[in-house]
């Protein structure tokens, strides 16, 4: 568009100044385009030799005179005005233009920025920076593996012709395995769920040895999970004694299956979150463990018993063990001491009366007497 405008501009630059190419009459009727002041052009003879009416402006010499003095610019002119840089304007201006700078010698730009643009695509397209942690797989069109890059500065050839995937390997990876049921050792089901945490160890093992590694791994965890399950009673399961053994043995079992299928992955741990038995019988086992803390807690009360009972022996025991001591350094002491106490222990738990033998009744009622003593005295009541 801004060619066409200078094109226009040129057009209009031409017929500036010049008489009225239609011969539309003024106002003295002569046709030559004067202006408003009413002089005309030095150009007001008609089209051709004893013509009158409008002028051709496109024919030779503008339509007018033979003279050669004034005449219409042609399509020649226009084209003859245009410079390198467009359309001159009139005073000397240069005019819109889509021609591209020239070089010192002549020559176009164009293949120079073509082949700058095609270096920088190779250089960029073609070097690889692995960071700390990352592998690399270079595939040839998109379909053949052809070299794998490890950390630092690796070449390999422009895109599309290589293909480079970078991922990192050392980035722990949580696979969440749903509750299932598994079968116990002592044939019971178990509600089980855990979760998988593993990494890459070598990455074109896991993306071209197996067709889906995720699903891979799942199945190599359930796999081992009830091979695992399958070696624990129900009790060791649900009570969690058992779990640090399960988890352990999963690891291993996972490990083994995936280094066999050449999977390029690695197992970093296994954690089991719950288990539970199977809803249908969740009431039927809770009553048997509300039985089993019963019973754990009568045998805790009866422990408790014999530890004070032993306690209180022991104590016994070494007692004697120093009357025993003291015996054998004075005997006759500690046997008098000995029948004191005795008699002290048994004397203080019945009733007794101590009397001199001599003239003494052989029968007295102390008992009632003493009783007698020890009721309150009825008060008195007086009389008029």
């Amino acid at each position: 568009m801004r060619i066409f405008d200078g094109f226009k501009q040129q057009i209009g630059l031409a017929m500036a100044g010049k008489k009225n190419p239609w011969g539309k009459p003024n106002e003295n009727g002569d046709g030559d385009g004067s202006d408003s002041s009413g002089e005309s052009s030095s150009d007001d003879k008609p089209d051709g030799p004893g013509k009158d009416g409008p002028r051709n402006p496109w024919l030779p010499g503008g339509g007018g005179s033979d003279d050669g003095k004034r005449r219409s610019a042609s399509i020649e002119d226009i084209f003859k005005n245009r410079g390198p840089e467009g359309p001159r304007r009139a005073g000397g201006g240069g005019g819109p233009t889509l021609r591209m700078p020239e070089r010192p010698g002549g020559g176009s730009w164009l293949p120079v920025l073509l082949v700058g643009a095609a270096a920088v695509w190779v250089i960029f397209s073609s070097v690889h920076f692995i960071q700390p942690g990352e592998q690399a797989t270079v595939t040839r069109f998109g379909g053949k593996y052809v070299d794998s890059f490890s950390q630092g500065t690796n070449w390999s050839l422009p895109y599309p012709i290589d293909i480079v995937e970078i991922e990192n390997v050392e980035a722990a990876r949580i696979e969440e395995v749903p509750s299932k049921l598994i079968l116990t050792g002592d044939q019971n089901l178990v509600d089980l769920s855990y979760s998988v945490r593993w990494n890459i160890n070598d990455l074109s093992l896991f993306q071209f040895q197996l067709a889906d590694p995720i699903e891979t791994v799942r199945e190599a965890a359930e796999t081992a999970m009830r091979a695992s399950v399958a070696e624990k009673t129900l009790d060791t399961v649900i009570s969690g004694e058992g779990r640090a053994d399960i988890q352990g043995n999963v690891q291993t079992r996972m490990q083994g299956i995936l280094d066999a299928y050449g999977a390029g992955i690695s197992v970093l741990g296994v954690e089991v979150d719950k288990t539970d038995p199977p809803e249908s019988v969740v009431e039927a086992f809770n009553d048997v463990l509300a039985a089993q803390q019963d019973a754990e807690r009568e045998l805790n009360g009866a422990r408790r018993y014999s530890q004070r009972l032993l306690a209180r022996a022991e104590g016994d025991a070494e007692q004697f063990n120093q009357i025993y001591g003291e015996y054998r350094l004075a005997p006759q002491v500690t046997r008098r001491r000995m029948y004191y106490e005795t008699m002290e222990a048994v004397l203080s738990r019945t009733d007794k009366t101590i009397i001199d033998a001599d003239g003494v009744t052989p029968y007295l009622p102390l008992r009632e007497v003493e009783r007698r003593s020890a009721e309150p005295a009825a008060p008195a009541t007086g009389g008029q």
